[in-house]
């Protein structure tokens, strides 16, 4: 104790070495080799060296520029969708949940007592070309426009389902939660001041609700953007995206440079989209 007391000024730092151990360790350093790792030349059967191999980030974005764009296409329209299904809900279970918000919060983690894989391949099953989805779209006219000859399955639809489905609670209990620290009052005040229920809402809940909004698209788009296993599963070549090539990359063809090169890139991308956005809306919304 008497250490303490001596030098309180490293009380913060010791609190803080444990994790900065953590990081270090293991995002640090792997992060590290595979910098290394991406500036390497050669093959699986001779081996790789470090020479400076700049062209492999050149040859990333030439050769699969096309999943670079459909990565961040399919996860942005499935932070948008997710963000439009998820307000309503969190909305309800905040305002109107009473003594069943705990029952229904759980409906919505629900799905995370299943693994990932399951959950996917359940969807397999719901968008199969014989399934209620695919003969309900087909009644209402509107297979030939979110399908392709005649189903679902295979299709860049099928894949922003998935991934809309899989990150949803990521979305939904970021906005409950800054939803339900919404002051009733305030609303009440902009009511009795004339003001209508949707205006009340556009001026005062949405506006305080910023935060949950933030940090709800952050935490979809982004393992989002990264995601291989919806393309891989309700997906067709066609619609891969750069998380499919780089696990092929890997697991496959054995081209640990090009792989660890295009996982350099896309979280470059991501980081700037997220100072960008950041910026955009303000880092008052993001600690808010």
């Amino acid at each position: 104790m008497g250490f303490f007391h001596r030098h309180r000024g490293l009380t913060p730092y010791l609190l803080l070495a444990p994790g900065m151990l953590w990081l270090t360790l293991f995002f640090l350093v792997p992060l590290g080799f595979l910098a290394y790792q991406s500036l390497q030349s050669g093959s699986i059967d001779f081996g790789y060296s470090f020479t400076w191999a700049w062209s492999n980030y050149s040859d990333a974005l030439r050769n699969y520029r096309g999943q670079f764009e459909r990565s961040f296409l399919y996860a942005g329209i499935a932070t948008l969708i997710a963000l439009v299904v998820s307000y309503p809900v969190a909305y309800w279970i905040a305002f109107r949940g009473g003594r069943w918000k705990n029952l229904l919060l759980l409906f919505i983690v629900a799905p995370f007592f299943v693994t990932y894989l399951i959950r996917t391949l359940a969807w397999e099953t719901i968008l199969s070309d014989n399934g209620l989805v695919v003969r309900t779209l087909d009644h209402l006219h509107l297979l030939g426009v979110l399908g392709q000859n005649g189903r679902i399955l295979s299709t860049g639809t099928a894949v922003v389902a998935g991934i809309t489905y899989n990150f949803l609670p990521f979305m939904a209990l970021p906005l409950y939660v800054s939803l339900e620290q919404i002051d009733e009052t305030l609303i009440e005040a902009a009511e009795d001041l004339y003001a209508s229920k949707w205006r009340a809402f556009w001026r005062v809940t949405f506006p305080l609700s910023l935060p949950g909004v933030v940090a709800g698209t952050l935490l979809t788009f982004i393992p989002a953007a990264g995601d291989f296993i919806n393309a891989q599963l309700l997906g067709s070549p066609s619609t891969h995206m750069i998380g499919n090539v780089i696990n092929s990359k890997y697991n496959d063809l054995i081209d640990y440079p090009a792989a660890a090169a295009m996982s350099f890139i896309l979280m470059a991308i991501i980081l700037a989209m997220v100072l960008l956005y950041a910026r955009a809306v303000g880092t008052e919304k993001l600690t808010g």
